[in-house]
């Protein structure tokens, strides 16, 4: 900005001109006190005169707002979050933030964020749209039809929203009573993993569903859609790490027992590990195999008919075996998808008594991960424990007091047989001569 007419009104304020504009208006630019930051004001005005009074009125607002705690800089949430993105960004080049994080910061606050909230001043953001914004997003979510807004989703859009607030306040465009307070409880429901019973129901339902398929595409979809639930179920692959994995990433080995076992090197959103399986998934992979037109080492293991990368993981044939397989809603009232199969293999696995340290290796999450979702199965599995004592006492209560009933039965029987008797008796008295 180049600056003409320059004069100064006293310590930290000063009117101008400005020689890169067509019009004569004057400016003023206002030290905030305590900072080293300026704020500069169009006062829309050409005479002199009437600037410098206007000078001095903003000078009295801007020491009246730091005072009281009212914010300075009028920016919209979009330019916050544009100038937070630029900071997250550099961090990035450093290494101190993974490119995950950042696009996952930067789709949200381009996408629904943005739809959100938007152009609206930083300033007149207030804990109502904190609050309400769950409810705002239930109702708006975009998806497929029946598809629910996951509360995890709701809960890490709402992390970044909050995370820019608090730029803002850092920056102190917005004073540190706009930091967002609490957050709103959500309902924190988990997808339904598939019962013992449910799984061999979608294991038969599945066999039948392939050999009805009336195109040899259908056929391909089927059979490729079949067999990749096998493996996510006996694996514990997250969808992510299955749409990642290649040829490559599977060998084989054998365990303490020289029984023979898969391995599979598995690729998330910024972290890598091996798990294991049992041979079994060494035979649906080869019926993956036989499938695919992409058999290479550097070759994605789930393509699409083509041979190209399965990006969506056949989640509409999945969908479509789920509807008619009666699975498609779990207990829960929830749609289920591909992560259920990943639910399933954690709950199975627990139920069978593997230790919770080892799961969390072999699932790639942390312990207190695994008891938080999955607390309810040790509830199950070790119910004679929890249960203890329970059905012995019931059992002797409930004999007790059946005893006590037969006995007040027996008396009562008793009773109405003297009492028949005796009327008996005196009727054949009253009868003799």
């Amino acid at each position: 900005m180049f600056v003409i007419d320059k004069e100064v009104l006293n310590k930290g304020l000063i009117i101008f001109r400005r020689g890169d504009v067509l019009h004569r208006e004057f400016y003023c630019r206002v030290r905030v006190q305590h900072e080293r930051r300026y704020k500069t004001v169009a006062l829309k005005t050409e005479d002199r005169a009437t600037a410098r009074q206007l000078a001095h009125d903003a000078q009295a607002d801007i020491r009246f707002r730091v005072k009281h705690d009212v914010a300075i800089f009028n920016r919209s949430f979009n330019e916050v979050a544009e100038e937070y993105l630029a900071v997250m960004e550099r961090r990035l080049n450093i290494g101190e933030v993974s490119l995950h994080r950042f696009k996952n910061l930067k789709s949200r606050l381009h996408g629904v964020l943005n739809q959100y909230i938007g152009s609206k001043q930083v300033h007149l953001i207030t804990q109502d749209e904190w609050k309400e914004y769950p409810s705002w997003r239930r109702e708006n979510g975009k998806g497929r039809i029946r598809a629910r807004i996951s509360d995890s989703t709701i809960g890490s859009e709402m992390t970044v929203l909050n995370a820019v607030m608090n730029f803002a306040v850092q920056k102190r465009y917005v004073p540190s009573s706009h930091r967002f307070e609490g957050k709103p409880k959500l309902k924190g429901s988990r997808r339904d993993e598939f019962t013992v019973e449910e799984y061999r129901k979608l294991h038969s339902f599945g066999r039948a569903w392939m050999k009805k398929a009336t195109t040899p595409q259908g056929v391909w979809y089927r059979t490729m859609c079949y067999n990749f639930i096998l493996i996510m179920c006996n694996t514990g692959m997250r969808p992510v790490e299955a749409k990642n994995l290649r040829w490559r990433d599977v060998t084989t080995a054998q365990d303490r027992d020289k029984r023979d076992i898969v391995v599979l090197f598995v690729q998330g959103k910024d972290k890598s590990r091996k798990l294991v399986a049992p041979a079994s998934v060494g035979d649906y992979l080869d019926r993956v195999r036989a499938l695919s037109k992409a058999t290479k080492p550097d070759d994605f293991v789930f393509t699409i008919i083509n041979g190209k990368q399965a990006k969506f993981l056949y989640c509409d044939t999945v969908e479509a075996l789920l509807e008619e397989a009666g699975l498609r809603i779990g207990p829960g009232e929830i749609p289920r998808t591909t992560y259920c199969f990943r639910h399933t293999y954690a709950t199975m696995r627990l139920s069978e008594g593997v230790d919770v340290y080892i799961l969390s290796e072999q699932m790639g999450t942390s312990v207190k991960m695994i008891e938080q979702h999955y607390g309810h199965v040790n509830t199950i599995k070790h119910a004679d424990r929890v249960l203890m004592g329970m059905t012995d006492f019931e059992t002797a209560r409930e004999r007790g007091d059946d005893r006590e009933a037969a006995g007040k039965a027996a008396k009562a029987s008793a009773s109405r047989d003297r009492a028949g008797r005796s009327s008996l008796s005196k009727s054949r008295s009253s009868k003799r001569p």
